[in-house]
């Protein structure tokens, strides 16, 4: 787990990242939204930054890639791929609404889930029998609250027995709150480390 939001799988080698929403701020930006330019970049630096790092055979982005349509954040994807020498594959979610021909120009695969071994990676959460599933879309967080009233709410790997949900890896993509199940494992992003959260902690302090 890196403190970006993304999921190295080393006996893959393969870099599972989600809900990158590019596109997403010069959207915002077209429709008068304060946003800096210099925001446009962020999501292709902190790409470039965690595959140096991991340098994985494959990349697999779980949904959500593009935020919507085509906008100028396209061509410097472009760009960036051709940057890179891994193999990349896009699992489709609900926001990649880019055609298909467009990747596969890029010689991008996209494909709506994928099966490895006993592990299924989806963009929404799913269930089935005898696989666990990496997944991404809600964006998860998880809020923590202090000895006063004050409290922080932060992105977060979720596990379960049979699921990890990822966070969001793409900036201004906002979050939503999960309330910690028994048995489950939290992650907290936190600056540039990733903190285990002590989820009998956490229940308690929503107690007083």
């Amino acid at each position: 787990m890196h403190f970006s939001g993304a999921l190295f799988w080393m006996e893959k080698s393969m870099l599972l990242i989600s809900d990158v929403h590019l596109g997403k701020v010069s959207h915002f930006r077209k429709y008068g939204a304060a946003v800096p330019q210099q925001a446009v970049m962020q999501n292709f630096d902190a790409l470039t930054e965690v595959v140096d790092l991991f340098k994985p055979k494959t990349i697999v982005f779980l949904g959500d890639l593009f935020h919507s349509s085509l906008n100028i954040e396209w061509a410097l994807f472009e760009q960036w791929v051709q940057t890179t020498t891994q193999k990349i594959i896009l699992i489709s979610g609900n926001h990649d609404i880019i055609s298909p021909l467009k990747y596969e120009a890029l010689n991008i695969k996209v494909i709506p889930e994928l099966v490895l071994d006993t592990f299924l990676l989806t963009h929404h959460p799913e269930e089935r029998d005898n696989l666990f599933n990496f997944s991404g879309h809600i964006h998860p967080a998880i809020k923590l609250s202090g000895l006063g009233r004050q409290s922080v709410r932060l992105p977060c790997f979720y596990k379960t027995d049979h699921q990890m949900i990822v966070p969001a890896f793409g900036e201004f993509t906002g979050t939503y709150t999960l309330e910690p199940c028994d048995g489950c494992e939290v992650y907290a992003l936190l600056g540039d480390v990733v903190l285990p959260v002590p989820i009998k902690e956490v229940k308690k302090k929503r107690n007083y």
